[in-house]
């Protein structure tokens, strides 16, 4: 048993940004553990204001460079909203597919690079370059497909440039379209061979039950759209998201935290596969099957899980994606409806990787935005990470200090933080 311990490491290996863990345990009592955001904040909120809605949308994308996508989408629909604007369903179409493509580059980028070397005894993926180049290779395309499906769609991955207000700024092609669904059909067997990967994996022995919050569609799983849902038994429309996410200052983070019905709440894979189980694609649906995940599940390690069972979710719907929109017939005529400035405010939602995300926006008759506020996944998380950390020290108590130190990162990987998005913009005080 350690009875005295002091845990501080500083900066977290293998994750997007900077967060320290510091735990204390002292004559055998855990006295804290947390998990300190140490970025420095954003200001995109404040440098957003007085931007006309175009710029607004493509200044969005830049939160981050992983999710670009998503924030790019949801900055879309929240100004879509706010003037008025109703996009053609082959466009409604085309950004879920876009979506596909961002969810399987950032998952399989946690999967592989991030999460799988603490799985594998490893203190990062570069020992496998060498001993296991096969699984590396597989990784790469498994990682680089996602990226050329979001760029098919959206120009690019990495800040996309062809989505706009109400549409696009050129029309696909059809050719491109089926040669991508080819790929999608080869990329299975990467699939195949990942997850009988993970079926050798042996998780942390780690439950703590939680909330779980993610958008809810009736008719799809839900990335791209649907309502803001809890597990325990609430749902709300987007619009109405305030009523729902709480968020609040902690001394030791530039990253707020967030709470709905109870202290703390978890987003991301785990929480839509929880959630939506029964949406899943079939093949999906037998890939957590195959690795025993029996929703609803509570370990927090098997957030990675989820994801990969979420990565053949994409491809499969990909290809079905791809099928509706080439046997529709891609038509310029809907590539883009007309926009018109006007004052309004509107509130999009999307689910990034790691969470639902909202962005809400306020414009003047010009089109010029008067206010931005951005809820970011990995912010909605801390507090229940800080949760699962509190619960999880006691039951690993009796490891070694440098045992204790290792599961602790374990744990602050699984949930995939992308930190830089999190951090919050300052309000000072004048005078």
């Amino acid at each position: 048993m350690t009875t005295d311990a002091r845990i501080h490491v500083h900066h977290v290996t293998r994750v997007e940004g900077h967060g320290d863990i510091i735990a204390e345990i002292a004559d055998g009592v855990l006295k804290q553990a947390r998990f300190a955001i140490v970025e420095a904040p954003r200001f995109f909120e404040g440098f957003l204001r007085g931007q006309l809605y175009s710029d607004v949308t493509h200044v969005a994308s830049r939160i981050c460079g992983i999710c670009a996508c998503s924030h790019k989408c949801a900055a879309l629909k929240a100004t879509e909203v706010a003037l008025d604007v109703t996009i053609s369903p082959q466009t409604d179409l085309l950004r879920r597919l876009c979506f596909h493509g961002e969810v399987l580059s950032s998952h399989l980028l946690h999967i592989y690079f991030l999460a799988a070397p603490d799985f594998l005894g490893l203190p990062s993926v570069m020992p496998l370059i060498a001993g296991a180049p096969d699984l590396v290779k597989r990784a790469m395309r498994l990682k680089n497909i996602g990226y050329d499906l979001a760029a098919l769609v959206a120009g690019r991955h990495t800040h996309p440039i062809a989505m706009a207000v109400g549409g696009f700024t050129f029309v696909h092609d059809p050719k491109d379209m089926l040669a991508m669904r080819e790929r999608l059909v080869d990329i299975r067997e990467d699939l195949t061979a990942s997850v009988e990967l993970f079926a050798t994996v042996e998780l942390p022995d780690f439950e703590r039950p939680t909330e779980y919050v993610s958008l809810k569609h009736p008719d799809r799983y839900a990335f791209y759209d649907g309502d803001v849902f809890s597990s325990d038994g609430h749902r709300l429309p987007v619009r109405r998201y305030r009523e729902a996410v709480t968020e609040h200052v902690v001394p030791h983070s530039t990253a707020k935290h967030a709470r709905w019905n109870r202290p703390e709440y978890m987003v991301g894979a785990l929480a839509r596969f929880n959630n939506n189980y029964e949406q899943l694609h079939p093949a999906a649906q037998a890939v957590a099957e195959r690795l025993g995940m029996d929703p609803p599940v509570h370990n927090p390690f098997a957030i990675t899980v989820a994801q990969l069972i979420e990565c053949v979710h994409c491809v499969e719907d990909a290809i079905e994606l791809i099928d509706e929109v080439v046997g529709r017939g891609i038509d310029p005529a809907q590539q883009q409806v007309e926009v018109r400035p006007r004052a309004g405010q509107g509130v999009g939602a999307v689910e990034a990787p790691r969470g639902i995300l909202f962005h809400e926006y306020e414009y003047d008759e010009d089109g010029r935005c008067l206010s931005a506020n951005h809820v970011i996944p990995t912010a909605q998380n801390l507090a229940n990470l800080e949760a699962d950390m509190r619960e999880f020290v006691p039951h690993i108590a009796g490891e070694s200090t440098d045992r204790i130190t290792h599961l602790l990162e374990m744990l602050v990987r699984a949930y995939d933080p992308c930190i830089s998005c999190s951090a919050h913009m300052v309000r000072l005080p004048h005078g």
